[in-house]
Order: C-alpha cells, then sequence, then structure tokens
C-alpha cells in the first residue's frame, strides 16, 4: 500500500506523514505512520508485535516500549479510546488489530466522483454547464497545484506548519539514561557516555532547563512510569531512547516525550561511525530544540553546529575515562581515578586536538598530592580552552583553579563566564555559590545553591551543605539521596561533615568508614573502627588523621580538621599550613566550616585567613 487510503473517516497520505477530516490535519512520526500503514495492509487481522518491530524497524534492535508508544500515538491522532477502541484494538499476548475499515484512494478518483455529483445537479442550465466546466478545470487545477505544493514543501516545514498550534510549551526536559541495546555488559559504559554527551549538549541551549546525570540516573531501572518521573523532576519533557554499537557502527534512538499526557512529540534513529558520535549528540539537540519551538542564540547554534570529529581510537580512550570517573568514590577501588587519567591521556595522545578529553584529564586527579594535581590540571585546562575558548566545562575547572591559587576574583570570572556558556551547568552553579558564600555573600550564595538544586533536584548540593545553619535540611536531603545512591562515596562523606557539626559523633564516625570503603581505603575502615571501639570518638578521629597520611590519601585539610576536632592546635596548625603551602582548594572555605571553631581565636587562624586572601 504505497498510495493514499482512509481509515474510517480519516484519509491518512503516507508521503506526507499525515492524517486528516474536516479540514483538520495531523502529522505523525515517520515509523508511527509505518506502523499505521503495515496495520491496513492487514484490516481486521492480529498482527503480532514481533511482526510488527521486523517490519517497521528492520535491521534495529528497539523495545517494545516503541512499538507501545507508536500506537498510543496513532490513537491520539485518530482520537481513538484504547479501553472501547474503534479504530486499532490491542489483542493481550498477541498484538494489535486495525478495526475500523479501510478503503483505498486511487489516484484522483474520490474527485472526479464529486465532479460528476455536482454535474449531475446543476443539469438543464447552459450557463451553469459552462461555469461548471470552468469550474472543473480551475478546480482541478488548483487541486493540482495544492498537491505539487505540499509534495515539494520540505516535511520539517509541513510539520511545523501543521502541529504548531499543538506542540506544547517546554522549558524544562530531563534525558532518562538510555538502554544499552548490544546486551554486552561490556558495553554498558557506552550506553552510560551517550546519555551523558546528550545531556552535556543539551544543557548548553540556555531557554532550556536540563536536569542533570545525578538526578537521572536512578531512574535507569525505574518501573515508573514517565508522567511520575516528570513530576518528580519538575520537567515538562523526557527523552528516552537506547544505544547500540558494532564495531565501529553506532545505532542511536531517541524519543522526545511530552511528559503531563505522556504523547510522543518526535522520535529519530541515527545511524553513524563511531568517530561521530560527539557530532551526533550535538545534532540531535538541534533536532529537539527545533521541534519543542525553542530560541536558541547565534552563539549557541554555532557551538551546536562545530562539533569535531574525533579518530576512533581516541573517541574509545576518552568514553572508557568518562565511565571509570564516574566510578571514583562508588566503591570501585582508589584505582579508578588514575585508570580514568590514564585513559585521557591516551586520548590526547591519539589526537592532541581534542579539547573535551584535556578538560577530563584535568578533573582526573584524585588522590594525587594537591600541587601535583595543580600543576596537571593548569596545563590540561590551559589546553582545552585554547583549542575550544567557549567549553563552558573548562571555565568552571580554570575558576576551581584560580580558587586554589587566591585569586577570587579569577574565579568568580571563570564561573560566571561558564553559566554564560552554559546556563544549565550545575557544578558551575555551585562553585560560585561557595565563592560566594566564602567571600561573605551569604545571600547571594543562597540563590545560587537553589539554582543549582532545581537543575539536581535530586542530589545534594554541596554549597548548600557548606553553609552553617541548614543542617537538618542537609542531613534530610542526604539520607533521602542515599536511599537511592548507596555507594556514592561524596555523598556519605558530606553527610558525615554535617553529623561532625551537629555533634553526632556516632553517626559520624560511621559515614566516614563508609565514605572511606567507597573511596577504595578499606584498611583506614577498619582502623577508624577498631581505635573507636576501643578509644571512642577521639581514638576515631586520630586513627583518621593518621590513616589519611599512611594510606597516600593526600588530602592535608581533612587531616587537619581531624585535629582540630581532637583539640590538637599545633597539629591542626602543622597540617593547616601543608594544606596552604600545597594550595587546598578547601582552604577556601575556612570561613565557613565550623570544624575551625575550635582554632578561632588563635592568632595563628587569621594569618592562615590573610595567607589565602579571604575577608576577616
Amino acid at each position: 500500500m504505497n498510495g493514499d487510503f482512509r481509515v474510517g473517516t480519516w484519509l491518512v497520505q503516507p508521503s506526507l506523514n499525515t492524517i486528516s477530516q474536516n479540514g483538520t490535519h495531523r502529522q505523525l512520526q515517520p515509523k508511527v505512520m509505518e506502523v499505521l500503514v503495515c496495520l491496513a495492509r492487514h484490516p481486521g487481522e492480529t498482527l503480532p508485535k514481533e511482526q510488527l518491530l521486523q517490519t517497521v524497524w528492520l535491521e534495529t534492535f528497539v523495545s517494545d516500549d516503541v512499538l507501545i508508544r507508536s500506537i498510543s500515538e496513532i490513537r491520539r491522532a485518530f482520537e481513538d479510546d484504547a479501553r472501547e477502541s474503534k479504530f486499532i484494538q490491542t489483542i493481550p499476548k498477541r498484538g494489535y488489530r486495525l478495526v475500523a475499515p479501510v478503503v483505498i484512494v486511487n489516484g484522483n478518483t474520490g474527485l472526479a466522483t464529486e465532479i460528476s455529483r455536482v454535474a449531475d445537479e446543476m443539469k438543464g442550465s447552459s450557463f451553469a454547464r459552462r461555469g461548471l466546466r470552468v469550474g472543473i478545470v480551475i478546480g482541478v487545477i488548483s487541486s493540482v497545484a495544492l498537491l505539487v505544493l505540499l509534495a515539494l514543501m520540505p516535511a520539517d516545514v509541513w510539520r511545523k506548519l501543521t502541529r504548531k498550534s499543538e506542540v506544547p510549551q517546554i522549558r524544562s526536559i530531563a534525558v532518562l539514561p538510555l538502554q544499552n541495546l548490544s546486551r554486552d555488559p561490556e558495553q554498558e559504559y557506552f550506553a552510560e557516555e551517550m546519555t551523558e554527551e546528550l545531556i552535556t549538549e543539551l544543557s548548553r541551549i540556555s531557554a532550556l532547563q536540563v536536569i542533570s546525570r545525578t538526578s537521572v540516573k536512578r531512574y535507569k531501572e525505574s518501573d515508573k512510569s514517565l508522567p511520575e518521573i516528570a513530576h518528580e523532576l519538575n520537567v515538562d519533557a523526557i527523552i528516552v531512547g537506547s544505544a547500540f554499537r558494532s564495531g565501529d557502527r553506532v545505532r542511536i534512538t531517541a524519543q522526545l516525550i511530552y511528559a503531563p499526557k505522556d504523547t510522543n512529540l518526535w522520535a529519530e534513529t541515527y545511524d553513524r561511525d563511531l568517530r561521530d558520535v560527539l557530532t551526533l549528540q550535538s545534532e540531535i539537540a538541534r533536532s529537539i530544540a527545533a521541534e519543542v519551538n525553542i530560541q536558541t542564540t547565534q552563539q549557541e547554534r554555532a557551538r551546536l553546529e562545530t562539533h569535531q570529529t574525533v579518530n576512533t581510537k581516541a573517541l574509545e580512550a576518552y568514553l572508557l575515562g568518562q565511565y571509570h570517573l564516574n566510578r571514583v568514590g562508588r566503591g570501585y577501588g582508589k584505582d579508578e581515578g588514575q585508570a580514568a587519567l590514564s585513559y585521557f591521556q591516551r586520548a590526547v595522545a591519539e589526537d592532541p586536538t581534542f579539547a573535551e578529553a584535556y578538560l577530563k584529564m584535568a578533573d582526573a586527579t584524585f588522590f594525587l598530592p594537591p600541587n601535583q594535581a595543580m600543576s596537571l590540571q593548569r596545563a590540561a585546562v590551559e589546553k582545552a580552552l585554547e583549542l575550544d575558548p567557549n567549553l563552558a566545562e573548562a571555565h568552571v575547572t580554570l575558576g576551581t583553579l584560580k580558587f586554589s591559587e587566591w585569586d577570587l576574583a579569577g574565579a568568580e570570572r571563570e564561573f560566571k563566564r561558564a553559566l554564560e556558556l552554559n546556563p544549565s551547568s550545575a557544578a558551575a552553579h555551585d562553585w560560585l555559590a561557595m565563592y560566594l558564600a566564602s567571600t561573605g555573600r551569604r545571600d547571594e550564595s543562597k540563590a545560587e545553591a537553589e539554582l543549582r538544586q532545581r537543575l539536581d533536584p535530586l542530589h545534594y548540593s554541596l554549597s548548600l551543605d557548606v553553609i552553617p545553619g541548614d543542617e537538618d535540611r542537609g542531613i534530610a536531603r542526604l539520607r533521602t539521596f542515599l536511599e537511592f545512591n548507596p555507594e556514592d562515596g561524596f555523598a556519605h562523606l558530606g553527610l558525615a561533615g554535617l553529623y561532625a557539626r551537629k555533634g553526632l559523633q556516632k553517626e559520624y564516625v560511621g559515614e566516614l568508614q563508609r565514605a572511606a570503603i567507597l573511596f577504595g581505603f578499606p584498611k583506614l575502615a577498619n582502623d577508624i573502627d577498631v581505635a573507636y571501639t576501643s578509644s571512642g570518638y577521639p581514638g576515631a578521629l586520630r586513627a583518621l588523621a593518621i590513616g589519611l597520611d599512611r594510606y597516600g590519601a593526600n588530602q592535608p585539610l581533612m587531616v587537619a580538621e581531624a585535629y582540630a576536632r581532637l583539640g590538637d592546635k599545633d597539629l591542626a596548625f602543622r597540617w593547616l599550613d601543608k594544606a596552604c603551602r600545597e594550595h587546598d582548594g578547601g582552604m577556601m572555605l575556612l570561613n565557613l566550616d565550623e570544624e575551625w571553631n575550635s582554632l578561632r581565636s588563635d592568632p595563628r587562624f587569621a594569618k592562615v585567613v590573610r595567607r589565602v586572601g579571604l575577608p576577616q
């Protein structure tokens, strides 16, 4: 069935991907139209799901959900009720059946029949006959001209004309984890990193609020409906899809769902070479922005349209580096940071123009001595910005470096530049909030922290947690987050700090132990446990201070904090001096962290504060 046909009273035009009735036109996605055509070829017959999937998505691996949404979209277009269907029936455990009558429209037969009917009515009048001939000629010419015009009209223009009033307003969006369709667990990292890249590209659009990866990852295996997920994330739309890789070929599918009504607004399948996947994510982001009528700036359009092609070896190393970087502090051992760094170094060796790889290399410096980490970060982030001055994430990293170098004005400038380039950067809002709090601008800091929280609603906000006076809310938020992400060492470490502020010693020690295990220091966790059992809270703090140094965690500021809590001022200042010499970034929070309260009356503390350039 290649031509037009009617389903009930609706005219279906597959070449235009439209259905129409009484002047009402509705656009269907190409794959949705193919499902309808497939059903129309077998009216009254039950077609198994497998047959529909194999026919419409030939050589494409998609789940049943894609077919279910396509059927739902057809029903929506026909204004059909699934419970009392007059068009498509669901046959449980078997498939679907088109029950409405199907009539093929052969060429212009329908038009010719209508003309003959009008001609018969007008017989008996010469004037009418002459008028009829003229009218027929004009009508036929007009009809042919209209058909030609519609046929030549680009599909995206037709879609915008017919659906402009139907597209709901979308200002916020979440990308759920893409499914790994390779069925190979070793390719799981690929689907995860494709999800992250798509989130990054969409977040470059200032008019679109994009939820961060940390808030959406909990829905990877969720059985919640899309409207439920959208309500929890407070977004208008959700993107679902899949990733499949076979050698150097990649297939990405994506669907844009309007969450309140659970309706499909857009869907597409992309086949690309592996080296083009970063460019592909920009292409998907542009398509989505166009679909929901989001206005992009000239700078944003240029950014989305200029993505480099990377050789496959460099890209493979980059994606593996991302994968290991995301595992740091999540129970996979302390070597994850080094593994990530090694992969990023391999990526830039394979492709010295790969800006994103340099940036990630700057981020993968966990457990290196602070001075060594800063030196590597500085070289890597400067190279990244030399290659791509508009890389927002690089400006965030440069801002944190300036923060650690006591260049407060420079740090603020970089964080704000990052937000100009990527308003949805949760990290930029977080660091700007901490900068503002550390310099005494508490109200501005809280406003930035709240903005960050809206972008990452199910994640804890470091900037909110370091601001004194709201420990109870911070504890409640972190506990909720850890219910769904129990293996997040960063969250356990943050919760330990809040417990310490509240004087909840047992809880503090327990969270420290859990964090130590997740970051790959089980011996440190055991030392803390043994010391706490034998010597109580002071013993646990001393075991923490000694163990951080013994096991090479390279955290001088944490050692200083432990001694400050013990009341050992001399050792606390000795380690504060080391942290200051090594430019530990946490020094910028001296005015905020309450663990330093026991030292504030000592003249040596004021000297340290002046040394790092903070206001007294």
